[in-house]
């Protein structure tokens, strides 16, 4: 759950960082109809997922329920996992009371949920806030059946190196950001991994890798949003930008 809004690279206070309860209602409302979330992030997993109908699905840090729901509208059998109370708060104003949301998160206590409770797990925008995958993805890997899919979608390696050109790529490394949403201004941490780290971490927990995806936007997104595409790109008819990286990874 995150992206990469406007800001700056500043110092950021472990102990506050990555607070979503201080600006949760400003994020949830701005990504709703906005460029990365609405035409980019959220369409690629719905075509990575696919047929999702009767698919026991974990929306590992949901948010405010936007996946959880896009999903659900196709027939998944939807749970959420998610940190922040006042996510979860804005969640089940969203989904309703019958959506099964659990405060949870995944660099702590193991989930509450049995082994191989799940066909599919989405990690929408989470493991990029994470120092060490280990623990986490071998708790993902737990609460999936044998051969169901782990989604993920995390800041493409190659964008810290385009706005830090100092930083070293090929190191796993900490990168601090200052977010403004509503007027709200929230430090915010990353951490950068080089591709064949994130690979590695992937077939260490027990992953196959089966899709790795840099997707362009919905269709509609130039039209939407002309002056983000006229910054970008000289060739009106190249849609693509580099931004994010997906993955489908199968359970062995």
């Amino acid at each position: 759950m995150s992206s990469d809004p406007e800001g700056s690279s500043v110092p950021a206070d472990p102990a506050v960082a990555n607070d979503y309860d201080a600006f949760a209602e400003a994020y949830s409302t701005e990504i709703e109809f906005d460029l990365l979330h609405r035409y980019y992030i959220w369409p690629a997993v719905l075509d990575l997922a696919g047929d999702v109908a009767g698919r026991r699905i974990l929306d590992a840090g949901c948010g405010s329920g936007p996946v959880f729901e896009l999903l659900r509208d196709r027939g998944a059998v939807m749970t959420g996992v998610e940190p922040s109370a006042k996510m979860l708060e804005l969640a089940r104003k969203r989904l309703g009371e019958d959506a099964v949301l659990h405060q949870a998160g995944l660099g702590g206590d193991p989930l509450p949920f049995p082994d191989g409770a799940f066909d599919d797990v989405v990690a929408c925008l989470v493991l990029h806030y994470l120092e060490d995958w280990t623990a986490p993805l071998a708790e993902l890997r737990r609460v999936l059946t044998p051969g169901g899919r782990l989604i993920v979608v995390v800041d493409h390696p190659l964008m810290n190196k385009l706005m830090f050109p100092e930083s070293d790529y090929f190191a796993v490394s900490r990168r601090t950001q200052e977010w403004t949403f509503g007027g709200h201004t929230a430090p915010m941490v990353f951490w950068h991994r080089p591709l064949h780290a994130m690979a590695s971490a992937f077939t260490q927990a027990g992953f196959r890798i089966a899709v790795i995806s840099e997707p362009p936007p919905a269709p509609g997104a130039r039209e939407r949003f002309p002056e983000v595409f006229d910054e970008i790109f000289i060739d009106p008819s190249n849609t693509a930008f580099l931004n994010m990286l997906f993955f489908v990874l199968e359970a062995a």
